[in-house]
């Protein structure tokens, strides 16, 4: 089953150090950074939590093409998504944290600019969901007319924010922090706000989390009150979200209202006694070859469109994954392949092409880049073989020379003639 993640997303970013010591000419701390690590926030983090429980599961968002917007498409790499054209710079939030503390927050992006709107590719990939879990970071995506039509068709389980519209009318489920809930109906207290929000908004069933104290949930009937596991807490920041994938997820497998929030109190309370989204590592393409690697294996790597698999595109595969231990597939994006092969391609848009490349026995990963060409995703990967097959040859490939720069080489195997995406379409025409 197909739980598709819709919002927006976020690139938070943690900056790790010490602090032993005050600035000289104020009193304020000076982080001597030793590492920083860059995660997705928002709906990226809950598609990628999802993704991490092995959920089946498609993030829709609106990222910008900035070099922030690169990097979370960067991080996003292994969760399958769909991300339409955003006018305004990617949010970032960036942490200073020492030991496990956050001792400031320095935020840029975002700011005015023309809401994003939902792509067709997008609107297809929602309605193509079991279940829908809207993750509104208030940055305007959910107010999408065009959007808010097709939400309205399908099993939602909505996490609002005070910036962002009403949920869509009939929603499964509204997921409301005890804050949120306070200002959205003007109740300081939450079981008052539940029956107010669930008329509102025409909800199915309201649950208002309560952090420590756990959740509030109200379906009709009696309120339930869901405790929630006594856990240290260092860093709240991330929980709704950890909250929510879990309650989404399980509905779409056929959980009761109730089981399905106590799963999701329960889970949150682990998210945060192991960090929180700090503690938290996205499923990561190089895991698998971080493994083979760890054997002394040989990993190797090859790129294309892949638009129309066919025979050709299979004894390619074949060939390269017989060259190593792992093939990972370095495929183009949409917008990619548009501005490689024209405006009437790709044929088999991104998600459709990741996942059948994923079925196939020969291929371990896939990995999306956005770029018109893979040196950025190559020099990530860093493969020992990179494969290319056509009429090539190995001088005439620019990222031959980046792939010897850390003593990996590149392979040209045979070309199959008569079997191209190109000479398919032009008999078809």
């Amino acid at each position: 089953m197909k739980l598709v993640v819709v919002g927006d997303s976020l690139l938070d970013v943690d900056v790790l150090g010490t602090a032993e010591r005050l600035c000289p000419d104020a009193p304020a701390p000076v982080l001597d950074v030793r590492e920083e690590r860059a995660r997705p926030g928002g709906a990226g983090l809950a598609a990628a939590l999802a993704a991490a429980d092995g959920v089946d599961v498609t993030l829709v968002s609106a990222v910008a093409d900035d070099e922030d917007g690169q990097r979370l498409r960067d991080e996003l790499a292994a969760v399958p998504s769909v991300l339409g054209p955003s006018s305004v710079p990617t949010p970032v939030k960036t942490r200073l944290r020492c030991g496990d503390q956050s001792i400031a927050r320095l935020d840029r992006g975002g700011g005015p600019g023309a809401p994003p709107h939902a792509t067709d590719d997008m609107l297809d990939a929602v309605l193509e969901a079991d279940c829908v879990l809207v993750s509104d970071y208030g940055r305007g995506l959910l107010r999408d007319e065009r959007l808010r039509g097709v939400l309205a068709r399908r099993p939602v389980v909505w996490d609002p924010h005070p910036r962002g519209p009403d949920p869509v009318p009939g929603a499964r489920l509204v997921t409301p922090n005890a804050s949120e809930a306070k200002r959205f109906s003007g109740h300081d207290d939450p079981m008052d706000a539940l029956e107010a929000l669930r008329a509102r908004w025409r909800a199915r069933a309201v649950v208002v989390t309560l952090g420590a104290d756990g959740a509030l949930l109200h379906g009709g009937g009696t309120p339930v009150a869901v405790p929630a596991p006594r856990v240290p807490v260092v860093d709240p920041c991330g929980a709704g979200d950890r909250f929510a994938a879990t309650v989404a997820a399980r509905l779409m497998a056929g959980a009761a209202m109730d089981d399905a929030v106590a799963d999701g109190v329960t889970s949150a309370a682990e998210f945060l006694r192991h960090g929180g989204a700090s503690g938290f590592r996205p499923v990561d393409t190089l895991s698998t070859v971080d493994a083979v690697r760890a054997r002394g294996g040989v990993v190797v790597a090859t790129g294309g469109c892949f638009d129309l698999l066919h025979a050709g595109h299979v004894r390619t595969l074949r060939a390269a994954r017989a060259l190593g231990d792992c093939l990972v597939v370095c495929l183009n994006s949409d917008a990619s392949v548009r501005r490689l092969k024209g405006p009437d391609r790709p044929v088999t848009r991104e998600q459709d092409r990741v996942e059948v490349l994923r079925a196939l026995g020969c291929v371990d990963d896939v990995i999306v880049f956005e770029d018109d060409t893979p040196e950025r995703a190559l020099a990530a990967l860093r493969p020992d073989v990179w494969v290319k097959g056509g009429d090539y040859t190995v001088e005439s490939l620019p990222e031959a020379d980046l792939v010897a720069g850390w003593g990996g080489r590149t392979v040209v195997v045979p070309y199959h003639r008569g079997r191209s995406t190109t000479e398919m379409l032009s008999r078809r025409g």
